[in-house]
């Protein structure tokens, strides 16, 4: 009978075993995925760290890298207006997947300069369409009541 007891021991030993080396290799993937969710920032990361950002390709990477060697960059505005098809969606996507400007996440509320310029020929366009159709309807005036003299003339 003892012989059985010890093997009952022992695996139950074999079992806390196997465990603690799961709650261990849990610990480590976690602690993984929390440095791979760390922030980057765009102005100190390599080709390499700013592809492993969901969003940015090697194509985005490369241009990146070429504004950068410009001069760093100072605000996501800047970063916006300078990096060819990044606009205020796509930097809040990126910064929600760990991109940072100088340590700093995108807010949404900043507006842009080319945002600005947008909403002024949208106005630019909405003034000149209502002054095609006031001067239509200038002309238009003349020509109805001179139709309306020459029916009352016969």
């Amino acid at each position: 009978m003892l012989s059985s007891g010890g093997q009952v021991a022992s695996a139950l030993n074999s079992l806390k075993g196997k465990f603690m080396f799961k709650k261990i290799l849990t610990l480590l993937v976690m602690l993984y995925a929390t440095l791979a969710m760390a922030a980057v920032d765009v102005n100190k990361a390599s080709d390499a760290e700013l592809d492993g950002i969901k969003g940015i390709g090697p194509a985005t990477s490369k241009l990146i890298m070429t504004e950068r060697k410009k001069g760093e960059f100072k605000s996501w505005e800047d970063f916006i207006q300078r990096v060819k098809g990044v606009g205020e969606a796509r930097a809040a996507k990126l910064s929600a997947d760990g991109l940072t400007v100088n340590g700093a996440a995108f807010k949404a509320t900043a507006t842009t300069k080319k945002e600005d310029k947008k909403d002024t020929k949208a106005a630019a366009k909405v003034a000149a369409k209502e002054d095609k159709k006031e001067a239509k309807a200038e002309t238009a005036k003349p020509a109805a009541s001179a139709a309306k003299a020459a029916s009352a003339k016969k």
